[in-house]
């Protein structure tokens, strides 16, 4: 029965990942990856550089998002692994309770978790290989190094991975009593420390812009809501699925008793807990999105599995196998409605635009030896350029939000070019005019959906640079006065009075 549900995902997955087209998000870390880089805009490096690679043999999306068709089976060998002192039949379980939890069975979206999850779950056994080695011998200490290596390369996936080590930390402080734990965390921390060290270097040298990203511009409209803690909750219920949840508190006594007993399973609990506590903290003041959970959402599945009696087990593997066909045949159906069914929601001209990308860009053709092509959006930007095999600038202020685009179209090499504009919306011409000598517009309906092509003659690039280029220093470009700068080209390129002063 194993093989067979393995099967099944493994079939459904490559399906499902050749099917869907390739997502905003996910069109924008391609971009990372075609132009390779020391870091990027949002977050740190490593999908980018993972995309490069994989992109050198093909741009297929079933390919580029291998890793994350690969990670479901991985996550599932270290839960295997976790639970096997406590026998073959419950380490199956926990495979199978891994291998079934919600976003195992529809992600393949190839984004910046995948490296996160990933690496999150190699420091894991790696440090719970430390626990098991002989205390005496030098494995404790090489397993220990390893597990900050793997932590480092998280931390280079995303920063949220640092929670993490922050859930060590508190693990030596507070639980562990043995010998090595403080030569231990030492190696584990040094070893960690080239990559938070690499990311600050480069980031000293490229306008600081993770730093502002993830710690400032992203946080401005930041504040208490009861619905963020809510949605968190939802979130974790949904990700860990409510019966393995209900099971675990149900029989709460039974979960206590192992973790005091078992250092192993104390250690799975706690390094999962503290993670999952600090962004219940986080949620109070701003959104927690679901991705941010799944890094520790298969430790729930392996404390499940370790603790709770094996007709218990039995019987959460029969509904979560349940959840899991629900969760495939309602991608099968949506996949085969016709477009026409989502026509009256509100993101329908996205869709469109991302499942016949190839059909909107033939009406753009006759305009392409002619004109740099735009949008005023970093996602249709991208997904239209993943497609196009062309670049696609980002045309006005944007948002906060994937800002990768600043550092690769050089709007002084664009004065006098012509400027084609596609827009899901109705432009007002006046807020374009002054940017151009001569603007016109054209429209086209595709799948009932309208789309605007504005085109602009001759780009005047000193209004544009004092009408937008000034205003997205001054909001995304404000460096505190207390970060040493090596360099920042964004103002090098545009503003290079700033070095003078």
């Amino acid at each position: 029965m194993s093989w067979f549900w393995l099967l099944v995902l493994v079939v459904f997955r490559l399906w499902f990942a050749g099917a869907l087209p390739m997502t905003g998000d996910e069109a924008y870390f391609v971009f990372w990856g075609e132009h390779p880089a020391g870091g990027y805009y949002d977050h740190p490096p490593m999908v980018g550089w993972w995309l490069s690679g994989l992109l050198s043999i093909s741009r297929d999306e079933w390919f580029l998002r291998l890793p994350v068709l690969v990670l479901p089976l991985i996550l599932a060998g270290g839960g295997w692994w976790l639970v096997r002192p406590h026998g073959s039949e419950r380490a199956r379980m926990a495979a199978l309770l891994i291998l079934l939890q919600p976003v195992n069975v529809w992600n393949v979206l190839i984004t910046t978790d995948t490296p996160v999850i990933l690496f999150t779950m190699l420091s894991l056994l790696a440090y719970v290989a430390a626990l098991r080695a002989d205390p005496r011998s030098r494995r404790v200490l090489v397993w220990h190094a390893v597990a900050g290596a793997l932590l480092g390369l998280a931390f280079l996936g995303k920063y949220f991975a640092a929670l993490l080590g922050i859930a060590y930390l508190a693990h030596v402080l507070f639980i562990r009593r043995d010998a090595a734990r403080w030569a231990g965390f030492a190696l584990l921390l040094v070893a960690a420390l080239p990559a938070p060290l690499y990311n600050l270097w480069w980031n000293s040298s490229h306008c600081w812009v993770n730093i502002l990203f993830n710690f400032m511009n992203r946080h401005q409209s930041a504040g208490l809501s009861l619905n963020n803690p809510l949605q968190y909750l939802a979130s974790l219920v949904y990700l860990a699925t409510p019966w393995v949840l209900f099971e675990l508190c149900r029989q709460r006594k039974k979960v206590v008793q192992a973790v005091r007993e078992n250092r192993e399973t104390g250690a799975v609990f706690w390094l999962m807990l503290i993670p999952l506590a600090l962004l219940a903290l986080m949620s109070l003041g701003r959104s927690v999105g679901l991705h941010w959970l799944v890094s520790f959402v298969p430790l729930l599945a392996v404390l499940a599995a370790s603790v709770l009696p094996l007709a218990v087990l039995a019987r959460l593997l029969r509904w979560s196998a349940v959840f899991a066909v629900l969760h495939v045949l309602a991608i099968v159906v949506i996949a085969a409605l016709p477009m026409q069914t989502w026509k009256n929601n509100r993101l329908y001209d996205g869709i469109v635009l991302t499942v016949h990308a190839d059909e909107l860009l033939a009406n753009l053709q006759p305009y392409a030896s002619d004109y740099l092509f735009a949008m005023d959006g970093y996602s249709p930007a991208a997904t239209l350029a993943y497609h196009a095999r062309r670049p696609f600038a980002v045309f006005g202020e944007g948002s906060f939000h994937a800002r990768q685009d600043d550092f690769i179209t050089d709007w002084r090499a664009q004065d006098g070019r012509n400027v084609l504009i596609l827009r899901k919306s109705e432009p007002k011409m006046d807020e374009y005019a002054a940017f151009f000598n001569h603007v016109d517009s054209r429209e086209f309906e595709l799948y009932g959906t309208r789309y605007y092509i504005l085109l602009g003659q001759r780009f005047n690039y000193a209004v544009y640079h004092d009408k937008v280029l000034t205003r997205i220093r001054d909001r995304f470009y404000r460096i505190p006065a207390w970060l040493p700068q090596r360099g920042c080209a964004f103002c090098e390129r545009y503003f290079p009075e700033m070095n003078e002063q």
